[in-house]
């Protein structure tokens, strides 16, 4: 390594290296924030003052774990897990589901300042954190169906531009080194736009002019408490302390940091502090990233500190909605697309952790993966009129995939198969 975890550099290479953070942490706070304000917000403006939110936030969740968190070179974006929340709950008031996002980081924030964090972490076998994994890909499948294909009369060229563009990121993510394969996305947003600009010609909404750097309504939250909703985004949080597990320690053993209990615990107290932040502003919590290790080994930089300068970069762009404003231009089919591409990747994460910890060894125990799955496939695709057949109150348990994916899983593990379990 060039640059060891607490290594300090001179200027330069200190803001190289934050720029390429910088490039490497976009692409997941576009995505994934296009899709949350798409589904939350009206009218272009509205979502780009979501995206300039998210941002900010993110960038300053940033900075503090580099200070004071888990201090570990590690990006931050959206928590991919929390958006299975949101479209579980799109029948009930935003203020619930924000709400929900500050109790559920004032939670983390709790387990990682208590201790009880150990704990928790003892419920999470193999098997259900891989199963967790691949639940998150399998519940936003109706969301990558209707992006791709529920709004629009051009099916054929959704399919094909969709099925080739995804085919061309795979192949890229195999052929390219190192670092320039963390910009796999970022190239298929790029492209995957100037196709559909070409082919159908580019639309910005007339509305853009009235976005503001510096709007006066950044906080504007209701308190609205709904058991349902709140049931929902407590198991979303349970994937969300996985992720941020795997996150950390997948780094901290690569650069054989010290401290690695103490780091996560600290690492999930800043998360969820930003989180419960979040949730006042209105926006999906953050979360951090497991993409790291291929840059670091790429660069041969392991240093914490151009992270810092990344942050800064993030925040100062939430400024500058002008930035942003190509967000609401980029295609719909697009978003989907590059949704399509990371459910897969999660889902090939699941599916490495089940083999490397030899989690099928029976039919038992292929049984604990499969009807898990199952079930949340069957729920998630059910009909929405189906669903609203179901109590307000409980509807967004017993109609939420993940959920119901989860409690299956854990029923299995713990319960009926208790004898095949193996310990995390």
């Amino acid at each position: 390594m060039s640059y060891g975890l607490n290594d300090r550099m001179p200027l330069f290479p200190l803001l190289l290296y934050g720029l390429q953070w910088l490039v490497i942490s976009i692409p997941s706070i576009i995505i994934l924030g296009a899709v949350t304000a798409s589904m939350n917000q009206e009218g272009a403006a509205q979502q780009i003052l979501y995206i300039q939110k998210l941002v900010a936030t993110v960038g300053g969740g940033l900075i503090i774990q580099m200070l004071w968190g888990h201090r570990l070179p590690l990006v931050m974006g959206p928590a991919s897990v929390l958006l299975v929340g949101i479209v579980s709950a799109t029948t009930a008031h935003a203020d619930a589901v924000n709400t929900a996002i500050v109790l559920g980081g004032a939670l983390l924030f709790g387990l990682g300042i208590s201790g009880m964090f150990d704990k928790v972490q003892s419920v999470f076998t193999p098997r259900i954190v891989a199963v967790i994994l691949a639940l998150i890909a399998f519940t936003l499948s109706p969301v990558i169906v209707r992006m791709l294909f529920g709004r629009t009369t051009d099916v054929l060229f959704n399919f094909i531009l969709a099925l080739s563009l995804s085919l061309v990121m795979i192949y890229l993510n195999n052929r390219l080194p190192g670092m320039w394969r963390s910009m796999v996305v970022f190239m298929g947003l790029v492209v995957g736009t100037a196709v559909c600009f070409l082919v159908k010609g580019p639309q910005f909404p007339a509305e853009i002019g009235s976005v503001s750097a510096f709007p006066a309504d950044w906080f504007d939250f209701t308190f609205q408490l709904d058991g349902g909703v709140l049931l929902s985004f407590l198991f979303c949080y349970m994937a969300l302390i996985v992720n941020e597990l795997g996150s950390i320690q997948s780094v901290g053993q690569q650069i054989k940091a010290d401290k690695l209990n103490e780091r996560s615990r600290r690492g999930i107290s800043v998360t969820g502090l930003f989180n419960s932040l979040s949730g006042l502003l209105g926006v999906i919590g953050p979360v951090d990233y497991s993409l790291s290790p291929g840059v670091i080994a790429a660069t041969g930089c392991a240093s914490r500190f151009p992270l810092i300068p990344a942050g800064v970069g993030l925040i100062m762009i939430a400024f500058m909605p002008s930035w942003l404003v190509f967000i609401s231009a980029i295609p719909e089919v697009i978003l989907g697309t590059i949704l399509l591409y990371l459910m897969g990747s999660q889902l090939t994460a699941a599916l490495q952790m089940m083999a490397r910890e030899k989690s099928v060894s029976s039919f038992n125990s292929g049984l604990i993966i499969g009807f898990p799955l199952m079930v949340a496939l069957v729920i998630s695709f059910a009909p929405e009129q189906a669903l609203a057949e179901l109590p307000p109150l409980i509807r967004p348990i017993l109609g939420n995939g993940f959920v119901m994916g989860t409690l299956t899983v854990l029923l299995l593990e713990h319960v009926i198969f208790k004898d095949e379990k193996k310990s995390f």
